[in-house]
C-alpha cells in the first residue's frame, strides 16, 4: 500500500541517515533504510560497543560513556557525528531525544532534517496542560481536570473534592507513569500531591502537576496517525494497550476487542482533528481512555513512533518507518483514508530482561544462547543475539514479539505457540509472565482494563487452600524435573518459559501456574 508519487513529481530521498538510538528500534529503522538503499549511521555508548545496532549499521561512532546523559542524550555529540558522517537526516526512534523540542530545533539550525514533527508540535504536546488546552479548543473530549498546573496542594484538593474521588495527580511535563499518583480519599491527597511533585522534579526537572478525574475501569486505546507537510492527515486504526505494569505497556493488540465500529470511526476522526490542531507532521499517536460505556477521553499525543507500531503494520501492510522517511523528505502522503484497510488481528509482547516475580526488577546480564521463534505470521524485532550482553544502564526491553492471525483467537494461539519457542538463557525474562497473561480469562474475553496486571498480581497473593498448595507443589516438581531433563539432555532446546526462568527460584511459581492450567484446561 506504499503508493508512489504522482507522475511528474520530484521524488526526493535521503542518501544517508543517522539513527540516534539503540536496541531493537535502531535495528528496525536500519532495516528500513537498507531496503530503501539509504546508508545508515549508528551512534553508541562505550557499553554498547558490541551491540546489534552497531553491527547492523554502515558506519558507527562512539559518542561517550555508558550513562545516557553522557552519550545518547548529548545533542552536541550526535550533531557532530551527523556532520562528520555526512548524514542528511536523523531518526530519533523512541525514548532518548525523540520528543525533545530543543533537539529538533538544533537539527534544523544545523541544516539536518529531524525525522519527526516540528518543534512547535513537540512543545505543544509535551506539556500535558498545554495539550489539554489545545484539545479543548479543537473540540476533543477531555477527562474533567484542572485547566492548568496547580502549585497549592489545598487548591488541588478542593478540585478533587468537587470532582469526586478517585482522582489522578499527573506530572505536566512527563509520561511513562513518572509523577503520577492515584488518590482514593481526601486523607491521602496532600501526601500524594507532594510525592508526585518530587518525582516529577527528579524525572523531568519540572515539578508542575495537575489533577484530573480518575476514569474507573478504563481501557487504554490509541490511534496511529500519519501527516505530511502538504496538509494531508490519516489515521491507521487503533491499538489496545491496557496490559500495563507501573503505567507502562507490556502487551498490545489490534483491533481493540470490545470497540464498536461506530465508536472506532468517531475516535479516528477525533484523532485526526487532534493532530491537525498543532499542524502535526510525521507519525504520531493519539491516546485515549475508553470507559465501560464506550465514552472516550483524550489522554495525550506521543510525538514519535510507538514501541507497538508493528501490530499496526501487521494488520494494514503499511511500513510506518518507510512512511516517516518519505514524509520527512517532503514527499506527499498518497494514502487516502478510505484506502487504508485492516485485515485480521495482531498481538505484540514486549520481551523484557526483568523479573515479574520480583516487582519487575531489571535482570541484565550475558545471554549465552538465544533462539527466537519463527514460522507463519511471526515477527521478532530484536536488539540482542547469542553472546550479547544486556547492559544495566538502559531500558530492559530486549525484543518485541509480534504475531498476526486471521482473527483474535488465531492470533492468541499463534502468540502462545511463539512464546513457547522463545529461548533466552543466562538472564531472567518476562516470557512466562506473557504466557500467563494470554491464558487469563479476562484477557481471553477482551474485557481487561488498565488495572488488569495489578489485579492479577493481587490475586496471586491470596492465601491458597491446602488442596491448592498440594496441587501447586506437584506442578512445581513436575516443572522442575522437566527442566532438569532438558538441561541434562540438551540445554539449547529448553522451552521459552523454562530456559528464561531457570536462574531464579521465584520462577517456579509462574511455571507451576502454567502447569496447573494445562492440567485443568
Amino acid at each position: 500500500m506504499d503508493s508512489v508519487l504522482n507522475e511528474g513529481e520530484e521524488q526526493r530521498m535521503f542518501k544517508k541517515v543517522l539513527v540516534a538510538n539503540r536496541g531493537e528500534i535502531a535495528v528496525r529503522v536500519m532495516r528500513a533504510l537498507r531496503e530503501m538503499q539509504i546508508k545508515s549511521v549508528a551512534v553508541y555508548s562505550e557499553a554498547d560497543r558490541e551491540a546489534l545496532h552497531v553491527r547492523m549499521a554502515d558506519e558507527a561512532y562512539c559518542v561517550g560513556p555508558a550513562a545516557s546523559a553522557e552519550s545518547y542524550l548529548r545533542v552536541d555529540k550526535i550533531l557532530a557525528v551527523a556532520k562528520e558522517s555526512g548524514a542528511e537526516a536523523i531518526h530519533p526512534g523512541y525514548g532518548f531525544l525523540s520528543e525533545n523540542a530543543d533537539f529538533a530545533k538544533a537539527c534544523k539550525e544545523a541544516g539536518i532534517v529531524f525525522i519527526g514533527p516540528n518543534p512547535h508540535a513537540i512543545e505543544a504536546m509535551g506539556s500535558k496542560t498545554r495539550a489539554r488546552d489545545l484539545m479543548r479548543d479543537a473540540g476533543v473530549p477531555l477527562v474533567p481536570g484542572t485547566p492548568d498546573a496547580v502549585e497549592d496542594p489545598r487548591e488541588a484538593l478542593e478540585f478533587a473534592k468537587k470532582a469526586g474521588f478517585p482522582v489522578l495527580i499527573k506530572a505536566a511535563a512527563g509520561g511513562g507513569g513518572k509523577g503520577m499518583r492515584r488518590v482514593d480519599s481526601e486523607d491521602e491527597f496532600i501526601h500524594a500531591f507532594e510525592g508526585a511533585r518530587r518525582e516529577a522534579i527528579a524525572a523531568f526537572g519540572d515539578g508542575e502537576v495537575y489533577v484530573e478525574k480518575y476514569v474507573l475501569n478504563p481501557k487504554h486505546v490509541e490511534f496511529q496517525v500519519l501527516a505530511d507537510t502538504h496538509g494531508h492527515t490519516v489515521h491507521v486504526f487503533e491499538r489496545e494497550c491496557s496490559v500495563q505494569r507501573r503505567h507502562q505497556k507490556i502487551t498490545e493488540e489490534t483491533p481493540c476487542p470490545v470497540l464498536s465500529e461506530e465508536v472506532r470511526q468517531r475516535m479516528g476522526v477525533v484523532a485526526v482533528k487532534a493532530v491537525q490542531a498543532v499542524n502535526y507532521v510525521g507519525a504520531g499517536t493519539v491516546e485515549f481512555l475508553l470507559d465501560v460505556n464506550q465514552d472516550f477521553y483524550f489522554l495525550e499525543v506521543n510525538t514519535r513512533l510507538q514501541v507497538e507500531h508493528p501490530i499496526t503494520e501487521m494488520i494494514t501492510g503499511l511500513d510506518l518507518v518507510r512512511w516517516q522517511l518519505k514524509i520527512a523528505a517532503g514527499q506527499h502522503l498518497t494514502l487516502k483514508q478510505e484506502d487504508i484497510k485492516r485485515r485480521g488481528a495482531a498481538i505484540e509482547c514486549r520481551i523484557y530482561a526483568e523479573d515479574p516475580e520480583n516487582n519487575f526488577m531489571p535482570s541484565p546480564g550475558h545471554i549465552p544462547y538465544l533462539k527466537e521463534p519463527s514460522g507463519p505470521g511471526v515477527r521478532v524485532d530484536s536488539g540482542v543475539y547469542s553472546g550479547a550482553t544486556v547492559p544495566v544502564h538502559y531500558d530492559p526491553m530486549i525484543a518485541k514479539l509480534t504475531v498476526w492471525g486471521e482473527d483474535r483467537e488465531h492470533a492468541i494461539g499463534r502468540m502462545r505457540r511463539a512464546l513457547s519457542e522463545y529461548v533466552v538463557s543466562g538472564i531472567i525474562t518476562n516470557i512466562a509472565f506473557h504466557e500467563e497473561v494470554l491464558t487469563h480469562p479476562k484477557f481471553l474475553d477482551g474485557t481487561y482494563d488498565t488495572d488488569f496486571v495489578p489485579a492479577m498480581l493481587r490475586d496471586r497473593e491470596a492465601p491458597e487452600a491446602p488442596e491448592e498448595q498440594a496441587a501447586t507443589l506437584a506442578a512445581v516438581l513436575k516443572a522442575y524435573w522437566k527442566d532438569r531433563q532438558v538441561q541434562e539432555h540438551g540445554s539449547g532446546q529448553a522451552s521459552g518459559a523454562t530456559a528464561s526462568t531457570s536462574q531464579s527460584g521465584s520462577r517456579w511459581k509462574t511455571l507451576a501456574r502454567l502447569e496447573q492450567r494445562r492440567q485443568w484446561s
